[in-house]
């Protein structure tokens, strides 16, 4: 039987020696070996320098609110991503259209050349519809470049700077907490309970209950265990402060978005009135969206979301940045595993990693799920995003219409944030 003509370009250094010390001196084996890997290296499925172009470019709206994106090439080999705006899925998929004829028939190897092209052709940059469809599209390449060179993305970035990636959970009640802690979380995020959106002006009764439901919170997990939390930009300035100063005892891992994230001024301000950690990012897009942040010293870490800010070529960028400013990164991501997968290989990568979110680890979505240890996952050893889709899993999940909920004031019928 014939071997198939993957196996057949298979050829290691290992076997290129066997093949040629029986045959030949020493003085020939150093040419024949550079010949060998010149044909391809460290088993990857393909040579540098063989041909390898984009053929089509696929959306697809998953369940709960995902849209996943699939960039096929002539090789066989298909890249994936997320290029999703809660609520705006349909308008994002919309974007990644009209940016396919760009990609068609290019080489999706030249990853930081098509980032540079897609959002400097664009005579309106950025935004957060057009990056998040950038950044869906920079992930599925990277994924590309990985597969073809048969190593994970992080080895690509530089190697690995840690072997494990610690993620958090969600929780809302001391019981979500015990949950948590038996499934294997370490870390978790709540939010501000009060019964009610918070006002301008609170009432002490107001503060009072947000301050004991996270005592709640932190009793059950205890001293050892970090919980965030999220604001979500929703709290009033002058509320927010009331209760920053009340959560200060409960020692939060962070604050996240105490206020609107594009008053820097302001949250530069917060920090400064609190020895807790404040944290920004999710809402905010590319290098040039972060810089203000850093120079005004408005945050303790960073939250740049791989799915929005620019993908990885971006983050990786802003993370940098990041740590000439002694600044921590702990992804933001509400999303799907594809995303997921992108901030681990982000994690797997820098050195001023904190945390990682998540919603799903990826079971029935993913062949093979993320696994939890202690806290922790593992850095995936797969090429690329180091994941596979189950198609048939995904069956079922396919479209949605998923959108933002709407919020008014229970007493006066006003609007307020969520």
């Amino acid at each position: 039987m014939s071997m198939p003509f993957r196996q057949q370009r298979s050829l290691s250094r290992r076997a290129a020696m066997g093949g040629v010390l029986g045959t030949v001196g020493l003085g020939a084996l150093s040419a024949q070996l550079e010949a060998a890997e010149g044909v391809r290296r460290n088993d990857a499925p393909m040579a540098p320098r063989d041909s390898l172009k984009i053929t089509k470019v696929e959306t697809l709206l998953v369940k709960p609110r995902w849209l996943l994106l699939k960039i096929h090439t002539n090789a066989g080999i298909v890249g994936l991503g997320e290029p999703i705006l809660e609520g705006r899925a349909k308008t994002c998929a919309t974007a990644v259209e009209e940016i396919a004829p760009y990609l068609l028939g290019k080489d999706p190897r030249r990853v930081v050349h098509h980032w540079q092209a897609i959002y400097r052709h664009a005579f309106y940059r950025g935004g957060p519809i057009l990056t998040s469809a950038l950044s869906g599209i920079d992930q599925a390449l990277w994924d590309i470049k990985g597969k073809a060179l048969g190593v994970p993305v992080y080895e690509l970035l530089g190697g690995p700077t840690r072997d494990r990636v610690k993620v958090y959970s969600h929780c809302g009640s001391p019981e979500a907490i015990r949950a948590g802690l038996a499934e294997g979380f370490r870390a978790f995020k709540t939010g501000v309970s009060g019964d009610r959106p918070a006002r301008i002006i609170e009432t002490k009764a107001f503060v009072d209950r947000v301050a004991e439901r996270f005592a709640a919170l932190r009793s059950a997990a205890g001293p050892e265990v970090d919980i965030a939390i999220d604001f979500h930009g929703a709290v009033p300035p002058p509320t927010a402060k009331l209760l920053i100063k009340a959560l200060e005892p409960y020692q939060p891992m962070f604050i996240e978005e105490p206020v609107q994230c594009q008053d820097v001024a302001l949250m530069a301000e917060i920090a400064r009135g609190t020895f807790l950690p404040i944290a920004a990012g999710e809402r905010i897009f590319t290098k040039w969206g972060f810089r203000d942040l850093l120079e005004k010293r408005a945050a303790a870490i960073l939250q740049p979301d791989l799915c929005h800010a620019g993908g990885i070529t971006e983050v990786r960028l802003i993370a940098g940045m990041a740590e000439a400013y002694y600044v921590a990164i702990a992804p933001h991501n509400p999303l799907g595993p594809i995303s997921l997968a992108a901030g681990i290989q982000l994690a797997a990568a820098i050195p001023n990693f904190l945390c990682q979110e998540q919603v799903t680890l990826g079971e029935g979505y993913l062949k093979s799920p993320f696994r939890l240890e202690k806290g922790y996952i593992p850095i995936p050893t797969g090429p690329g995003l180091g994941i596979e889709l189950d198609e048939n899993a995904l069956a079922d999940k396919i479209d949605h219409d998923w959108r933002n909920r709407e919020s008014y004031d229970r007493e006066d019928g006003s609007v307020v944030d969520w």
